[in-house]
């Protein structure tokens, strides 16, 4: 049997949502906004989960998260760096024994059990999958000064989403790669685990349904939108 481990990103501080309390801990509905993802994933048949948060709060996300809400499938809490992709890097590090791993953003509360599933069946067949709705709007891609260059079809476009979902040694290689390119003076910026598996990985990634439901939280009225 395959093993699955999630890496659940909590580290950012969400500065657009305002306030001194990140707002991954900030409370949504009857639960921290980080609960919500970290509880779906407990549900879900996924084996292990991987909390990267940021230092020093590590004994926060013990007591208020993994002790608090009963989170037994929670092996490691690690520490994150400044960018997404320094976050992630340790989070693969952190796992332990993982066939695959699904890499999903704290801030995405609504994700769903028939998500995760889905993400979990498609990359045993593809080695590397991401959720991904279609994009129902106009797409127009524009240059530095913000005029418009062209207008890409939109039945090609998606709107990008978590989890991403990988083989373990596919994608623990490639973000090793563009890790040491980075320490090498490349600089190269991804924004988000496809891109670096896209580079460095040599695997054509697969685009498996999400769902319109699981936006992530980053402004202050989307802790009022109901799902």
């Amino acid at each position: 049997m395959s093993r699955f481990c999630a890496i659940v990103l909590s580290g950012g501080k969400g500065t657009r949502i305002g306030g001194c309390v990140p707002k991954q801990y900030r409370m949504l509905k009857d639960k921290p906004l980080l609960a919500h993802s970290l509880v779906a994933f407990e549900r879900s048949r996924v084996d292990d989960i991987v909390i990267v948060c940021g230092k020093g709060e590590e004994e926060y996300i013990q007591k208020e998260f993994v002790d608090k809400y009963w989170l037994s499938k929670v092996k490691n809490i690690v520490v994150g760096g400044e960018e997404r992709y320094d976050s992630v890097y340790s989070g693969l590090k952190g796992c332990s024994n993982a066939d695959y791993v699904l890499i999903h953003d704290g801030a995405r509360p609504y994700v769903s059990n028939e998500i995760i599933e889905r993400n979990m069946m498609e990359v045993e067949k593809h080695r590397a999958v991401v959720t991904a709705v279609r994009a129902t709007d106009t797409v127009k891609v524009v240059d530095e000064n913000g005029y418009i260059i062209t207008t890409p079809d939109r039945n090609c476009c998606y709107m990008m989403q978590t989890p991403q979902t990988f083989e373990y040694n596919l994608v623990m290689k490639a973000y090793s790669s563009y890790m040491n390119d980075r320490a090498n003076g490349n600089s190269l910026k991804v924004t988000d685990d496809a891109q670096v598996v896209e580079l460095y990985g040599g695997c054509k990634v697969k685009v498996v349904e999400g769902d319109v439901t699981n936006i992530k939280i980053t402004y202050l009225a989307d802790f009022n939108k109901n799902f």
